[in-house]
């Protein structure tokens, strides 16, 4: 089975945020914290707190093509931005590109003022973009619908910043309603940091559970931002391949790579052959 991290970060300077490890993380130490954990590849995006994160990125996915590739970003309100859109996925290791929407100004630019013609071009030029908006869902539903070949990833199951326990998993109904739209998926990403108990973190089953069964197994995508959980990487893992038995043996291959790299439109190498 080909394990798929769907969200990664590196970087090299700039002060992450709190709930991040403090020191750089570079590619290599990437890929050695993978192999022990026995994860083919991973999907980075570039955090905000590094100007030069979506060069450091890009330069991982060149010299490992098998193992990353970039969602990276500009500036939506860059005069420039069309011409960077144009050129986006030209960049060897880019699959689309990944936006933190959490001022008043974002719920504007998804309804399509300022930056309709980002949402207009990703489209047309089969451009996947991942939203962290936690606190604007229904404005991402309204997106989906006015621009229905527009693929949209939905960051850590629409989960708000810093929330765990019962505030982590508040907006559901948001979360849920935006499975009708069938371009429209979730990385359930940053799993074990929304628990309140330790592993394997059965507080929050119940709650994965319901959006699994809306998104189904195609749309709903394993991953970890792994620098800032509170397990390893091989236990992020375990916790959907061993604990979650709702999870069909079928699916998980879906889940935990597969769907993801349908999704995004990416191939990448595999590190261990799995007979099964």
């Amino acid at each position: 089975m080909r394990i798929v991290d769907a969200h990664i970060h590196i970087w090299a300077k700039g002060t992450p945020r709190a709930a991040h490890r403090q020191q750089p993380y570079s590619a290599e130490e990437a890929l050695a914290d993978m192999e022990a954990a026995g994860v083919d590849a991973a999907v980075i995006q570039p955090p905000a707190w590094d100007p030069d994160a979506n060069a450091i990125a890009l330069d991982a996915a060149r010299r490992y093509p098998g193992r990353f590739a970039v969602l990276g970003n500009f500036p939506p309100d860059a005069p420039d931005g069309p011409e960077l859109l144009a050129r986006c996925k030209a960049q060897p290791g880019m699959l689309g590109l990944r936006y933190i929407f959490n001022e008043p100004r974002h719920a504007r630019w998804l309804a399509g003022d300022e930056v309709e013609w980002l949402w207009r071009g990703a489209a047309q030029r089969d451009i996947p973009i991942a939203l962290a908006a936690a606190a604007y869902l229904p404005q991402v539903g309204e997106l989906a619908q006015r621009h229905p070949r527009l693929r949209l990833l939905i960051d850590h199951l629409g989960v708000p910043l810093n929330a765990t326990g019962d505030a982590a998993f508040r907006q559901p109904p948001d979360l849920i309603a935006l499975a009708r739209h069938p371009n429209v998926a979730v990385k359930a990403t940053g799993v074990p940091a929304y628990a309140t108990d330790s592993y394997p973190y059965r507080s929050i089953h119940a709650s994965l559970k319901r959006i699994f069964d809306a998104f189904g197994p195609r749309r709903f995508f394993w991953g970890t931002d792994i620098t800032k959980m509170p397990c390893t990487w091989r236990q992020c893992v375990t916790l959907f391949t061993e604990e979650l038995p709702w999870i069909a043996r079928e699916d998980l291959r879906c889940v935990m790579g597969d769907a993801l790299c349908e999704w995004l439109g990416w191939q990448p190498g595999i590190r261990v052959q799995d007979p099964n």
